[in-house]
């Protein structure tokens, strides 16, 4: 019966940021765990390297700031095993998508200005 409980205990982890610092931490404790792992990363090889190679990892690349990337990864975690019962969002991928919001309200407020002086410059 231990197999038949472990199976139930065990959840598929969905992890950005994996090659590094948080991610590659919290990766490592739900393996040790016997947890199943998606990690993730914009490079798949430094992801590798951060937590090593196991039939319970499955590494895929991913830029957060890319909604495709995203959607793709998620798509790939389902596809290969199941679906993920833990999404851990590294602080630095939230940080930098939030960076990328806050330069893309920049780039429109700065468009919207140049517009008006346009308007009025007519």
């Amino acid at each position: 019966m231990k197999g038949m409980n472990d199976m139930d205990k065990t959840k598929v982890w969905f992890i950005t940021g994996a090659g590094r610092g948080m991610g590659t931490t919290i990766a490592k404790a739900a393996l040790n765990a016997r947890h199943k792992v998606v990690a993730t990363g914009r490079n798949p090889d430094a992801v590798v390297r951060a937590i090593g190679d196991s039939e319970n990892v499955m590494v895929v690349p991913l830029d957060v700031c890319e909604p495709a990337d995203a959607h793709a990864a998620v798509k790939a975690a389902i596809d290969e095993a199941q679906p993920p019962q833990r999404f851990i969002a590294e602080a630095d991928a939230i940080d930098i998508a939030e960076q990328k919001i806050a330069n893309l309200q920049t780039e429109i407020n700065a468009y919207r200005d140049l517009s008006k002086s346009m308007a009025y410059d007519n």
